[in-house]
């Protein structure tokens, strides 16, 4: 069941060795080295190899891997069946420091929490005593780890190959995923093959800007594509990303459009359901006029106070939760003595009633249990107070504007 001609043909790729280095690589049969002009990243590096490869199934893989005994021919022969197969071996891990090589565990599948940083996860109970009786059978993967996988060329084209636009490395894993999943194909691990891999350190490369910033953008791109509105808790999990630009996505937009892929919240349903939603009402900013509550600066146990609205999230940037906390990151408002006019403080946030809050009608905010509302009257003395709920009071009158308004 391999491609035409019974020929394997697969990119491996490496963005770190010199000019000399690939003369030497070119001296390997059936190996055909491509150096880019310029530093172009592990997306577009791809992308530019899978375009003149010529064989019908294409084979992803990072330079720092082993393949081990046999491993190519049950990836290809799932492919081969189903051509909206993605698939990935057991990725076995070899020490930076000796090249030991040490098995994984084949009950593992990838999986991501709501920073959308890549983690391994332990299939469930039911699912490893499910495979016991066929510990051969291929797993679902919600995510792939990106290094290494198998996947048909024509499919590949079809589901719109890499997002060009993402630099260096990161993120770009999440994006197909996302993209295979919503549009109609599958991924899998196939624990009938195993490669071994070096995860290192540290990078052996740089990245302009900076890795952070670098990460957030690609992940941006994928997150404002694929995500829907569940990116609100992506920017909630990691509210410094919002202040990264991410450039154009009309192109991956359409691509998701003429593809006809499903919305996120079926990925959640039918692929993740494993992911928890948070119990969050809203993500935004609380508005008096042209000022916003602010945490200036203050961490626990700091009053709060107002400040002009500058619309970037930071220190403005709240949640309403559905057990009625008002909460910035980890830190909740919260009514440290049950009277009328003290100062609202922020504290780790917890399910004390002391740390629950209604929006009312009307605009105010007032304590679940008591008849006190926040106020901004003595804000220049003492920061925002709970004063008696008076809705004819200006200084009573809150807005929240949600992020995905």
């Amino acid at each position: 069941m391999s491609p035409k001609n019974n020929e394997i043909k697969f990119f491996i790729s490496c963005f770190c060795f010199t000019a000399e280095d690939g003369l030497e690589l070119a001296k390997i049969n059936k190996v055909r080295i491509i150096r880019n002009e310029k530093r172009e990243g592990l997306v577009r590096s791809r992308v530019r190899g899978a375009e003149i490869a010529t064989a019908d199934i294409l084979t992803f893989l990072d330079s720092h891997c082993e393949c081990n005994e046999d491993w190519l021919p049950p990836l290809i022969e799932r492919v081969v069946e189903d051509e909206t197969r993605v698939v990935c071996p057991v990725i076995d891990v070899i020490s930076m420091d000796n090249f030991q090589y040490i098995g994984a565990s084949a009950d593992l599948r990838g999986g991501f929490d709501w920073n959308l940083v890549f983690k391994w996860e332990y299939l469930s109970p039911q699912e490893r005593q499910a495979r016991q009786k066929d510990p051969t059978t291929p797993i679902r993967t919600p995510m792939i780890a990106g290094g290494l996988f198998v996947i048909n060329k024509k499919y590949f084209e079809k589901l719109g190959r890499y997002d060009m636009q993402m630099d260096v490395w990161g993120g770009e894993n999440l994006e197909i995923s996302f993209r295979v999943w919503q549009c109609g194909g599958s991924l899998e691990i196939i624990p009938c093959s195993r490669v071994g891999h070096v995860f290192r350190k540290r990078h052996p490369y740089t990245f302009p800007g900076g890795s952070g910033n670098v990460f957030a953008r690609n992940t941006r791109r994928a997150a404002e594509v694929w995500m829907d509105e569940y990116k609100q808790y992506y920017y909630a999990s990691v509210p410094l990303a919002k202040n990264i630009p991410f450039g154009n996505i009309d192109d991956r937009l359409a691509l998701k459009e003429k593809l006809h892929c499903k919305p996120f919240k079926w990925y959640l349903e039918n692929v993740y359901p494993e992911l928890i939603v948070p119990e969050t009402q809203a993500r935004g900013s609380i508005r008096q006029g042209p000022y916003c509550v602010d945490t200036l600066g203050h961490l626990v146990d700091g009053t709060v106070g107002l400040y002009q609205c500058h619309e970037t999230g930071g220190n403005q940037e709240w949640t309403l939760t559905k057990r009625g906390q008002i909460k910035h990151i980890d830190l909740c408002l919260t009514l440290v003595n049950f009277t009328r006019g003290s100062m609202v403080v922020m504290k780790y946030c917890d399910e004390s009633e002391n740390q629950q809050w209604v929006l009312r009608d009307g605009g105010l905010l007032q304590h679940s249990k008591l008849n006190v509302c926040l106020d901004s009257r003595w804000v220049s003395e003492r920061g925002i107070t709970a004063e008696r709920c008076n809705s004819a009071l200006d200084s009573q009158q809150w807005r929240f504007m949600s992020d995905l308004s």
